[in-house]
């Protein structure tokens, strides 16, 4: 079982007879896109980063006037997000007042050092518009960039780069991800025999070469693919879809959210493997469809590291 699934279940919603007399965890699953779209909002409008910047607790009608919002849909939006523990609410009088929680003030800060923010952007102005064609998507088993951005599916990646701006979104959401859990798929292994790296996805490139700068006692390479294998397949998968053509090396590091051996779980997989189908075709898969591609390919050697994190790692050696 990965130690990563992050599922509604967490919640402690447990079926029982009441459940089904009532269908308390239908109708949470019916209403978290709205949790979704209301935790964007208050990204985008800034509701976070003001109340950081106060360094104290606002009333509603302020926070509307700082963000030139309506007063009455700002103090819905506050009252939302109280419920969804981003934000802490006092009274004083009669009157609210809203502050971060922790968890809001560390993750969804533009400030923070841990801030999540441009992934939350990404999620709500690209990966949610698709997800209204995700019928389809199933229906078709294409990509549906075509629907949601008047994209040619033949080309999946002009998509992602059609303008600067959604380049740069793209890319600080992935940094986004590797604040998470970057390190720990870098320290999962002892990479102190490379001296250098071939970043071909991104991420956590840039820890693993200042990893190996502090390790500088090899002659090996290792490529980093962090969601490579299922994102890129044209390029990386023979037609057969059976061989994963690497570039030579010494050893490739794979940095994937593992689905479980019977493919139950986690949830956090499951989805991005929905999300995939929409924009790339490709797909989320088990350590052992992982390892046997590898060994397909030549790898023997093959290490699997879970983090508890998002991206899990193996380690193939040739």
């Amino acid at each position: 079982m990965n130690t990563s699934d992050t599922n509604l279940s967490d919640m402690d919603i447990k079926s029982s007879s009441e459940d089904l007399q009532y269908p308390r965890l239908i109708l949470q699953y019916r209403d978290g896109f709205i949790a979704s779209k209301a935790m964007f909002a208050a990204c985008e409008l800034g509701v976070f980063d003001l109340l950081q910047e106060s360094g104290a607790p606002l009333p509603s009608a302020t926070i509307a006037d700082r963000l030139r919002a309506s007063a009455d849909g700002m103090e819905r939006l506050l009252c939302a997000c109280v419920g969804l523990k981003l934000l802490d609410m006092e009274m004083n009088n009669t009157e609210a007042l809203y502050k971060n929680t922790h968890l809001s003030a560390i993750y969804l800060t533009k400030s923070s050092p841990k801030s999540l923010h441009s992934m939350m952007m990404y999620f709500s102005h690209t990966a949610y518009k698709c997800t209204e064609y995700l019928a389809d998507a199933v229906r078709e088993g294409t990509t549906q960039d075509e629907r949601a951005f008047g994209i040619s599916r033949e080309t999946p990646y002009d998509a992602i780069y059609r303008s600067d701006d959604e380049l740069l979104k793209f890319m600080h959401c992935m940094n986004s991800f590797w604040v998470l859990c970057g390190r720990d798929v870098i320290t999962a292994f002892d990479l102190s025999s490379f001296s250098k790296v071939c970043d071909l996805g991104g991420g956590p490139g840039a820890l693993a070469k200042q990893f190996l700068l502090e390790n500088p006692n090899s002659t090996a390479i290792i490529y980093d693919l962090p969601k490579v294998v299922q994102t890129a397949k044209k390029h990386f998968i023979s037609p057969d879809e059976h061989r994963v053509q690497f570039l030579a090396g010494g050893a490739v590091l794979l940095v994937e959210g593992f689905l479980n051996e019977d493919k139950s779980g986690p949830l956090t997989a499951q989805f991005f493997s929905l999300i995939m189908l929409l924009r790339t075709e490709g797909k989320e898969k088990t350590q052992s469809e992982y390892t046997k591609l590898l060994k397909a390919t030549g790898f023997r050697d093959i290490e699997v590291k879970i983090t508890g994190k998002l991206y899990d790692a193996i380690l193939a050696r040739k």
